[in-house]
């Protein structure tokens, strides 16, 4: 047994600590392939007090660039007051929002970690701050001071700037996806009216706030104009659309996007249900009511409790310290309000319930299908022989929830690899027996007919919605061939006809394999392009070992653990913003017109040609 002594007992500095313990402050760090990964949590975290200006008053502009790897930040605020800039991103619960007097209640950062973590994790961070004709300048590196300025004169107006550059050695291979800090900037301004955000020279405003969300971000026709309601803490915008299964819900606590939603989003779900029941003087079953509805809501609570770091999940129970509960309120908001919008647009509560009797019967359809389809649903229940499943999953509170993956993999044996090869405590494998079906134009019955859908919807535990998703990655890992491009398109149409909300939420990610192994006795590098097999032959000299990889099949167990190991490479499935699904879906997976034959054609040229120069 160990010796446990004095000399066992360390005491880290602040910055120390964050860099051995990220994950408790920015969540995970990633390589920026996925929506919550640490360098978006960064940027987040200096983006939120140029908010927090903003919603005070200061600064109607923010600018934001990334050149590289390189953030820089600059919003027209008040500025740090100077004598505090240094320790107001280096100290720990440091900060002007803990003040119980201050403005600051409903602000976003209040934990008064943030930025320092932002600080201890960059390899180079500045902040300058400008007030009344003066600015302060710091430099550090890793968290620690490298240059603290004098304060001097300067005709800059008023507000602060941040540029720091992500620690490499921490976020490995990380680079920026666009899309996702698009949706970010767009938030900001749905939720801030009267917002001006520049990023890398795109100009992100918006007058009609959460209307303006929906409206961008409504996939299909929808069935009536939408509707949207404000009061002083509470604003929400909600309409139905021809989509035919799944619910959408965009959520936020003081401007904070709360995608894991939390206490708001499920008393606000509950309280459409009690009105339209109320409403219509009908008992609707709860998923009628809300199927295929979008919705955005955004609330203010006094000195919110998050569930995380990270604050994806409200915990607050209450709108403020002993006040109201937020399931009271918000019950009040739409209760009332709502009624008295459907009171006043008949039109609209006439399509309204429309949609829920279609809903209704399809709904009794299926269970009619499930009864009669009872060995299928029997092995479901039983056994679920495509999955072998991993310890840890999503929806648990285990510290290791957002590594659980689900790889889904066609033929024994490229599963059989990643079996061998996986940590079965976060690793899980489905496997197809072969190409799915092709389910753009089959009802949802198809998922209770067909056996493999049917164990697919149970392991990742979606049947209901993806509040019970069981998995934070689900990644094909399908050879890149034209049939493993087929079957990720049949995957992907599966998941985007009846469960769309999984691709949306960041869910859903392609395995990237090496397609060259380089090596010679001393060495083995495995290259992804054709320019890492170029970079890899000049690094290893005169006549290396040249391997292709034709598929996953050829990939060994032993080689297989690297690559879905720490360095595993994942391709993120990003819907662009303004996505017509319907139409995509027609275009990939319906019947061939002229115009798709010719796509098809001039891919498949594309790739012969690749091939044929490899």
């Amino acid at each position: 047994m160990s010796d446990y002594k004095e000399d066992s007992i360390i005491t880290l500095d602040w910055d120390e600590h964050i860099r051995m313990r990220p994950g408790m402050y920015i969540g995970k760090l990633g390589d920026g392939s996925a929506h919550d990964d640490g360098v978006y949590v960064l940027l987040k975290e200096v983006l939120d007090n140029s908010i927090d200006e903003f919603m005070r008053g200061f600064g109607k502009t923010i600018e934001v660039s990334i050149k590289e790897q390189k953030v820089t930040i600059r919003d027209f605020g008040r500025g740090i007051p100077l004598k505090s800039v240094v320790d107001c991103v280096s100290k720990i619960n440091t900060g002007g929002k803990f003040n119980e007097s201050s403005a600051y209640e409903t602000a976003i950062g209040m934990n008064g970690v943030g930025v320092k973590a932002v600080n201890a994790l960059s390899s180079k961070f500045i902040v300058q701050s400008w007030v009344n004709g003066k600015l302060k300048k710091a430099e550090f590196s890793n968290g620690k001071v490298v240059m603290d300025y004098p304060i001097e004169a300067s005709s800059e107006p008023n507000g602060t700037l941040v540029s720091f550059i992500p620690d490499e050695t921490l976020f490995e291979n990380f680079h920026w996806y666009n899309e996702y800090i698009e949706v970010m900037m767009w938030n900001y301004v749905y939720l801030n009216r009267g917002l001006n955000i520049n990023f890398n020279g795109k100009k992100y405003f918006s007058k009609n706030g959460l209307l303006d969300l929906l409206n961008n971000n409504v996939e299909g026709e929808m069935l009536y104009p939408p509707i949207h309601i404000r009061d002083d803490e509470f604003e929400f915008a909600i309409v139905h659309t021809t989509r035919r299964y799944g619910e959408e819900y965009h959520s936020f606590v003081n401007s904070q996007n709360t995608t894991q939603g939390g206490t708001h989003q499920q008393a606000f779900r509950e309280a459409i249900v009690k009105t339209i029941r109320d409403f219509y003087k009908k008992d609707y079953d709860p998923s009628d009511i809300r199927n295929s509805i979008v919705a955005a809501l955004s609330i203010k609570v006094k000195n919110a409790i998050f569930e995380s770091q990270t604050k994806t999940k409200l915990g607050s129970q209450h709108m403020k310290p002993g006040g109201q509960t937020i399931r009271n309120y918000v019950n009040d908001i739409v209760g009332r309000l709502l009624d008295k919008y459907l009171h006043m647009n008949p039109s609209v509560a006439e399509s309204i319930q429309k949609k829920i009797v279609e809903s209704e019967k399809e709904r009794k359809e299926i269970a009619n299908i499930k009864k009669t389809s009872k060995e299928i649903q029997k092995k479901v229940s039983l056994h679920n022989s495509k999955l072998r499943d991993c310890r840890i999953h999503f929806n648990t509170n285990d510290a290791r929830r957002l590594e659980s993956t689900i790889f889904i993999t066609e033929g024994d044996s490229a599963s059989g690899s990643i079996t061998q090869s996986r940590d079965a405590g976060t690793q899980a494998v489905f496997s197809l027996r072969g190409k799915p079906q092709n389910t753009f134009k089959k009802t949802k019955r198809v998922i209770y007919e067909n056996e493999e859908f049917s164990l697919l919807q149970a392991a990742l535990n979606i049947e209901d919605g993806i509040d019970g998703l069981r998995f934070n990655n689900i990644v094909f890992a399908t050879d890149a061939d034209v049939d493993g491009l087929h079957i990720r398109l049949l995957l992907l149409t599966f998941f985007l006809k009846y469960f769309p909300d999984v691709v949306k939420s960041g869910h859903v990610y392609i395995l990237q394999t090496p397609l060259f192994r380089v090596r010679n006795k001393q060495k083995t590098i495995y290259c992804y392009t054709e320019e890492e097999r170029i970079n890899a032959i000049k690094s290893l000299g005169v006549k290396p070992e040249i391997t292709r990889f034709k598929g996953l099949g050829e990939i060994s167990p032993a080689e297989f653990k690297t690559f879905i190991g720490k360095s595993i490479r994942l391709e993120p499935v990003v819907l662009e913003k303004g996505t017509n699904l319907e139409k995509l879906l027609e275009f990939y997976m319906g019947d061939n017109n002229p115009t798709r034959q010719q796509f098809i054609i001039e891919r498949l040229r594309e790739e012969i040609d690749e091939a044929s120069e490899i």
